[in-house]
């Protein structure tokens, strides 16, 4: 493997640097959804129960408690629940943005490296093809078959070596953004249910 990554020429170092992020992206964000508890209907049962009994201090004191998106939205709509229903809307709105971002963070790199990739390993076999073309012209066309195959099979490495990387990440990429899109349709459907409380 090393062989032939050295074969790859400079290109390769690059292309190893973001395979390095990557896979640091995906270990964050696997550790920050591992740490969200999945106890959230019994979360949210709670929550319904203390509302119920009037009893929002309690409520306040779980979600605060409570790790995960969905507690903090919780938490930040029932501190606000003494606000008319457009300045919570408002608030939630802006802080709603800022739970999403937490939870997106680092995922536009990953994004970047899926698509970049691809680009770079391109990038390094025509560079590695220019290069092959420009000693068939040195030598004026006199050259080995066998010599050009090998040539050409060295360039085609980057090209390799960046879909290797790129085919993962994408597939990471997306599946970290479906879980956010899921917490995100969670956090709209628990707030307005809270809201919906409040007017009753």
């Amino acid at each position: 493997m090393l062989e032939l990554f050295l074969k790859g020429g400079w290109v390769m170092y690059p292309l190893l640097i973001c395979s390095i992020i990557a896979l640091g992206i995906t270990f964050e964000r696997i550790i920050y959804f591992i740490r969200i508890p999945n106890n959230e209907a019994g979360f949210l049962d709670q929550i319904r129960s203390f509302l119920n009994g009037k009893n929002v201090e309690a409520a306040l004191d779980l979600s605060r408690q409570t790790r995960g998106p969905i507690a903090r939205a919780v938490y930040l709509c029932l501190k606000n629940i003494e606000r008319n229903q457009d300045q919570i809307e408002k608030f939630l709105e802006y802080e709603g943005a800022d739970i999403l971002t937490e939870m997106e963070k680092n995922l536009r790199g990953l994004s970047i490296i899926a698509q970049g990739t691809p680009l770079l390993g391109l990038l390094g076999t025509v560079l590695g093809m220019i290069n092959a073309f420009m000693q068939i012209q040195i030598l004026g066309g006199r050259v080995n078959p066998m010599n050009l195959a090998g040539g050409i099979w060295e360039a085609l490495l980057t090209t390799a070596f960046g879909l290797i990387i790129a085919i993962p990440a994408l597939f990471i990429y997306y599946y970290f953004e479906g879980k956010v899109d899921r917490y995100e349709k969670k956090i709209y459907m628990v707030v307005h249910e809270l809201l919906a409380h409040q007017k009753s």
